[in-house]
């Protein structure tokens, strides 16, 4: 732009050496050396990227490697006409992009001018109707008091007809009493006294036979009302390409059986839409294009669908989730559906009693998930419908390093580490991001400094490694290279189960066994507390007498109690996840209630017993669903939004859960006596 712009009078020096560089160039002359004046530029620097003379490779060059001009000319026209190329096949696409962006919003306009329309002529319509019943009234009104007025006026006549004759024979008789002679008199007499004693029977309607009233009532104030609230505009801004959809029937489904998926809607910057109403459609089509299977579109109001159907029959067919009649994120999908008799039994078929992760005794029915395959008799990886999948696992049974056995608790740090509280073997192992070993530390027993059985984990803002040791009922603080602080909370906590540090470095401890909260200070000073056996928001649940079975000979063991593990949000408030309400409850940092969410269930949203928890950078709240062997997420008021895919290596009874430095999921699969950690898509 310089050398075709500037000004031969005033143009920069610099200006003027493009320019001459150029003219050179096209007229095929040697490129002279804008710092050696008269040397021609015969060399090329790679590590600079430009053009040089002989004495330039001597001077400030000297160490870099050059090369001929002429050697790299071609190389390089050959690399710009790659990325030449490589922009110019962008064009397509862009100018489908500009056809589809042009297109919506051609529709949108549209839709503008035929709402602006529909508006108009449904306040026209309105206004015709109020002129009608302005008219209807003011009819009516009229009819009525004609009505009225008749009855009146046939009474007003009939009652000036009686004082017209009243007055007459009243005048005459008098006037004849007055002026007439005694002859007169006596002829009238007799007339007179008989009209008089009429008129004196004479009955008059005196009283009124109508009343005055007439007046219009109309009601306005509703109406009002009704008007200030007439018409809703209806959008959303939900796009496909952001939208996920999450559900087993995505992928597979069994002939015959009613299946539903979830879509949940979101906008151009993958931002949560929380209302309904948008325009989504399901299609199911076999591999000749024909529509073979009627889907149906349930609108939760709060910016997800359930989307249900049922195949007829087995087959591989094409299925398509369109958000405005554009792709859901991943869609196509390839469906297979097979008969219910070519789906082999498995572990996860049955329902079996394994023992509460409270360690109490306590027994739930959990769904269990072991199994070397998917249910599907399929040993290809399956593909998560929101992308999510299994990055490793570490750790058998076992003693050894990175060995575990019923691990419960694993917090991450910002340094890169994942800590796991490997409970039955009475010690901590601390792992890097990418699953390598780096440290164990912890002897059993019950002094200062040991372990008897640590449950939970967390790591403060210093490194500190901070475990809850259940039996030992207090909460132990260690460096981060494993060596004894402090001790905190003796003599006050029961059995601390699931632990967590918040914004002002204070440390949260949930006591299972005394169905409460603690806070303490970092130096183990008590702050408050909360909680209480019971069933209301701020309370925890002791034991279930519809969901929890406790065996007869092990009941002396006493009830299993329910708070379990506990994280703090980005507004600082406090995570609780309860396990025999089957929800997770939600409190201020001083322990105020503020909301729960979740109920017992296998369906989304729903919990067969919650476990471990951690929350995000944006507030979604992961959640492990230790009954029903899963991952769930859930926005921060509560609302599900997807599950995580671990149907690869299928978790059995979760306990631990968070969230690592490069912003995966760490879970400590504790019946699998191993962790494992999966990508996330925040």
């Amino acid at each position: 732009m310089e050398v075709l712009q500037r000004d031969p009078e005033c143009s920069p020096p610099e200006a003027c050496s493009v320019l001459e560089s150029v003219s050179a160039a096209a007229a095929c002359q040697p490129l002279s050396c804008p710092n050696h004046e008269g040397k021609v530029m015969e060399f090329y620097c790679e590590s600079c990227e430009t053009a040089m003379c002989l004495e330039c490779t001597e001077g400030e060059h000297r160490e870099h490697v050059t090369v001929p001009l002429r050697d790299v000319l071609e190389q390089q026209k050959a690399a710009l006409k790659t990325q030449l190329d490589a922009i110019r096949n962008r064009l397509p696409q862009l100018r489908a992009a500009i056809e589809l962006v042009g297109e919506i919003s051609k529709q949108l306009t549209d839709r503008k001018n035929e709402a602006v329309t529909e508006i108009s002529s449904t306040f026209e319509e309105l206004e015709r109707a109020l002129h009608l019943r302005k008219t209807t009234l003011i009819t009516d009104l009229e009819n009525i008091c004609c009505t009225k007025q008749k009855v009146l006026q046939a009474q007003l006549s009939s009652l000036l007809q009686g004082k017209d004759n009243i007055q007459s024979c009243s005048s005459f008789t008098e006037q004849a009493l007055s002026h007439g002679s005694a002859t007169e008199v006596l002829l009238v007499q007799k007339q007179m006294g008989e009209r008089v004693s009429a008129l004196a029977r004479h009955t008059y309607p005196e009283q009124p036979h109508e009343n005055g009233h007439l007046d219009c009532q109309v009601e306005t104030e509703g109406l009002r009302r009704s008007i200030q609230n007439l018409g809703v505009l209806i959008t959303t801004g939900a796009i496909g390409h952001t939208s996920v959809a999450t559900g087993e029937g995505l992928r597979h489904t069994l002939a015959g059986q009613h299946t539903t998926v979830t879509v949940t809607t979101k906008d151009k910057d993958s931002e949560l839409v929380k209302t309904g109403n948008a325009a989504l459609r399901a299609e199911i089509v076999s591999v000749d294009g024909a529509v073979t299977t009627e889907t149906e579109v349930v609108d939760n109001k709060n910016g997800t669908y359930e989307v249900g159907y049922t195949m007829r029959s087995e087959g591989e067919f094409s299925f398509s989730l369109l958000l405005y009649d554009q792709p859901v994120r991943g869609s196509p999908f390839r469906l297979r559906a097979v008969k219910p008799s070519d789906v082999l039994q498995s572990p996860d078929d049955v329902k079996r009693r394994v023992k509460s992760p409270s360690g109490t005794g306590g027994h739930i029915r959990q769904k269990a998930v072991r199994r070397p395959s998917s249910m599907y008799s399929t040993t290809k990886k399956k593909e998560n419908p929101i992308e999510d999948e299994l990055i490793y696992r570490v750790g058998t049974r076992g003693r050894d390093k990175a060995e575990f056995t019923n691990l419960q608790g694993i917090s991450t740090s910002s340094n890169g580490r994942i800590v796991v509280a490997d409970s039955n073997n009475q010690c901590i192992q601390v792992f890097s991001n990418d699953g390598a070993f780096k440290l164990r530390f912890g002897v059993r027993g019950r002094s200062p400094g040991q372990l008897q059985r640590p449950t939970g984990v967390t790591v403060d803002m210093n490194g500190d490694i901070i475990v809850a040791d259940y039996d030992n009922r207090w909460v132990s603080i260690f460096s981060s290279d494993g060596k004894f602080k402090s001790k905190i909370g003796a003599g006050r906590l029961m059995g601390p189960k699931g632990v967590a540090v918040d914004r002002n470095g204070h440390i949260i401890t949930v006591d299972n066994k005394a169905c409460c909260v603690f806070i303490f200070q970092a130096n183990g000073k008590l702050v408050t507390k909360f909680g209480a056996r019971g069933t209301s928001d701020r309370q925890f649940t002791e034991k279930s007498g519809t969901n929890i079975s406790l065996e007869p000979k092990l009941s002396k063991s006493g009830p299993a109690f329910s708070p379990h593990f506990v994280a703090i949000n980005n507004k600082n408030e406090i995570v609780v996840t309860d396990f025999h309400n089957h929800s997770v409850k939600v409190y201020s940092a001083d322990g105020e209630f503020l909301f729960k969410f979740g109920s017992h269930g296998e369906g989304n949203g729903q919990f067969n017993a919650p476990t471990g928890v951690a929350v995000d950078a944006n507030g979604n709240i992961i959640v492990a669903d230790w009954g029903n062997s899963r991952i769930q997420v859930f926005d921060s008021s509560g609302s599900f939004l997807s599950y995580i895919n671990t149907t690869a290596d299928p978790l059995y009874g979760p306990q631990g859960l968070s969230l690592t430095s490069d912003g995966h999921v760490a879970v400590a699969d504790s019946g699998n006596h191993c962790f494992k950690v999966y990508r996330y898509l925040q």
